[in-house]
């Protein structure tokens, strides 16, 4: 548990990597006690692919996750049943679909969804802050400026070398 009384100030990886923890624990004993066996990583590659994507750079695009993640979750998609690759009318691509588990499994998790947004709604009035607004805007800036850029700016204006 984090002590915010503790003598080092937490980082900024190290406090997203426990929000990140905390919600992807939160989540995985939901799928649990709804009797799901579900993964959380595969949620952005459901969720694409319901919203029309089919090749894993559409999903990629979809998502703010880089292309490795999304295809190490698709090859363990597949490994579970929940997807296959097919040929696309070009034959020149390769796209996923969800097999007929995954659309079974794509229905039971759109509630759950619904449940999702309204628990982040919750949290985010406790809270006072807009979280997935204050996490997005977040990651468009670094897209803008990266991390390393950010620290050499600091650097720079502490007169540090």
């Amino acid at each position: 548990m984090l002590l915010m009384t503790s003598k080092a100030k937490p980082g900024l990886g190290e406090l997203l990597r426990y929000v990140g923890e905390l919600v992807d624990e939160g989540a995985e004993a939901q799928y649990r006690a709804i009797n799901l066996t579900y993964r959380a990583r595969y949620t952005p590659v459901m969720r694409a692919l319901k919203a029309g994507a089919e090749t894993i750079s559409d999903i990629t695009a979809s998502t703010y996750l880089t292309q490795g993640a999304i295809s190490q979750s698709v090859l363990l998609m597949i490994e579970d049943g929940l997807l296959e690759r097919h040929t696309l009318e070009d034959g020149r691509k390769t796209g996923v679909h969800l097999t007929a588990k995954g659309k079974a499994l794509l229905k039971r998790l759109e509630q759950h969804w619904q449940v999702t947004f309204a628990a982040i709604s919750e949290l985010e009035t406790e809270i006072g802050f807009p979280l997935l607004k204050v996490l997005e805007s977040t990651a468009l800036a670094l897209e803008r400026k990266g991390f390393s850029a950010r620290l050499e700016s600091a650097k720079s204006s502490l007169g540090k070398k």
